[in-house]
């Protein structure tokens, strides 16, 4: 059999015998983080295997969250799970710059819209007022990590709505362009299973882990400009804080 000879007896089944045999391969390094694996074709031949044995490999090592599968591009080994701090508000590419990963976007939609309740109140607006809605698809080194959906409110939206929303970050164009000063934002968090478009947008399986952000960011004045709802990939990122505790009554 092509590719598996050990030196050594072994009692393991097949599918573990080839799934070490990648582990290795991504552990050294052959098969670096974010680098594509070779086709099914190749992987079968290498191997000497058949699709049913590559088949339940290939879903151990996407359990193990070493690897992942991208609808229509092929299979490619994960990146280190980002450990991402909440210690100050910044946006996706500050954040992936800061990692040393490259951030780019695929917008999805952009358009006027009349505002939700939720939306409404989040903006400080009447419901039914308009707003402007963009949805985005945000990628760390070309590997979807977040779908985000953003709400402005139409005097400042209707603006921005015309810019490259793709190689523009919303966050940039208001304080750079539009000269909104951004001063903080109120975050809440969550774990939710992803939903179709969710799961759509980021490559993922419908009821994978993910964390919904809602986050309102305000502008001098305390005036809300910006209301997100942000899906990161749970796989691919975990969010970390420090707190300090708060020194009790009579201490």
């Amino acid at each position: 059999m092509s590719g598996m000879t050990t030196g050594h007896p072994t009692s393991l089944p097949l599918y573990a015998q080839v799934e070490e045999a990648l582990v290795a391969r991504i552990t050294d390094g052959t098969y670096p983080p974010g680098s594509q694996l070779p086709n099914e074709a190749s992987l079968l031949a290498s191997f000497g295997i058949s699709r049913t044995t590559l088949q339940k490999t290939v879903q151990n090592l996407i359990a193990r969250g070493l690897i992942e599968i991208r609808r229509g591009k092929g299979t490619f080994v994960t990146q280190p799970r980002l450990a991402q701090p909440l210690t100050e508000l910044s946006g996706f590419v500050e954040d992936m710059r800061a990692h040393g990963r490259r951030a780019s976007a695929r917008v999805l939609v952009k358009r006027i819209e009349s505002a939700s309740e939720t939306v409404a109140a989040r903006l400080s607006l009447k419901a039914g007022a308009p707003v402007v809605h963009i949805q985005r698809v945000r990628l760390a080194d070309d590997t979807p990590l977040s779908f985000d959906e953003t709400w402005l409110p139409a005097d400042i939206g209707e603006q921005i709505i015309e810019d490259d929303l793709e190689a523009e970050p919303i966050f940039t164009l208001l304080e750079e362009k539009y000269g909104v000063p951004l001063l903080e934002a109120e975050y809440r968090l969550e774990a939710v299973a992803a939903d179709k478009a969710v799961a759509r947008a980021l490559e993922i399986k419908t009821g994978s882990p993910v964390f919904r952000i809602e986050r309102t960011s305000y502008r001098d004045g305390g005036r809300p400009v910006d209301y997100e709802k942000l899906h990161y990939r749970g796989d691919q990122i975990q969010f970390v804080t420090r707190l300090q505790r708060r020194k009790p009554a009579g201490s």
